[in-house]
């Protein structure tokens, strides 16, 4: 089984196909950035596919980050997703980068919980607490720093996502110590290949997990809720 899996949801865009039959990636490459997705991405699929030496009608699968993560970012990878999975006929299938940056936690069998965190700025993250085998603790949600700190009553936990700096910075002094602390900037592409692969499309669909609503409104919203003029 070939995975193409696309990440544009946080600060890198990246692309890696995985060979499920050799169990291990065979061509892969993320670069940072933290706009200009839309101009990177569609050539930096074509060089990991040229790379990994097959072509889109013998993948059987692409994966997708859905968010949550930036708004733009994320309409870039989802709409490549589902422009290439149409085109090749087949399926797409979607995960969220908190499930993303947990993934290579529980796939080592941890017994601690695993804290993924993003920075939502405003004093605010997105998180989820899930257990070292997958199952949830605290479902994916939109709230402040101190309510994610209150995590810890689980006990010690790994922090991984991009804010997993910021709730170490501010970890309560009497919580358990931290097990391990894991800020990349993005998931490890990788990572969303295999948690691709182990998803169905029936329950993992690729569209949008957001959290909450986009900042920027469409301009037809907009004029709706403008007073009229006489």
């Amino acid at each position: 089984m070939l995975i193409l899996a696309i990440d544009t949801a946080l600060d890198a865009c990246s692309a890696a196909v995985l060979d499920i039959d050799a169990g291990r990636t065979i061509a892969q490459e993320s670069r940072a950035m933290n706009r200009g997705h839309a101009e990177a991405l569609m050539p930096l699929i074509a060089r990991v596919m040229a790379a990994s030496g097959a072509a889109f009608t013998e993948l059987d699968r692409i994966a997708v980050t859905t968010g949550p993560g930036s708004f733009t970012g994320l309409r870039v990878g989802l709409s490549a997703a589902r422009g290439i999975a149409l085109a090749a006929g087949k399926p797409v299938v979607g995960l969220t980068t908190l499930t993303a940056y947990a993934a290579p936690i529980v796939a080592g069998n941890s017994e601690h919980p695993i804290i993924s965190a993003i920075d939502a700025r405003h004093d605010h993250v997105y998180f989820q607490v899930i257990r070292g085998d997958g199952s949830p603790l605290i479902r994916p949600k939109l709230a402040p720093i101190a309510e994610a700190l209150a995590a810890a009553h689980f006990g010690p936990p790994y922090l991984v996502g991009n804010a997993a700096k910021i709730l170490a910075d501010r970890w309560p002094a009497q919580a358990p110590p931290l097990i391990a602390i894991d800020a990349q900037p993005a998931p490890d592409i990788a990572w969303v290949a295999w948690v691709g692969a182990a998803v169905s499309p029936d329950t993992a669909p690729a569209r949008p997990f957001y959290l909450r609503a986009p900042d920027a409104r469409p301009a037809k919203d907009l004029l709706r809720n403008q007073p009229a003029v006489s």
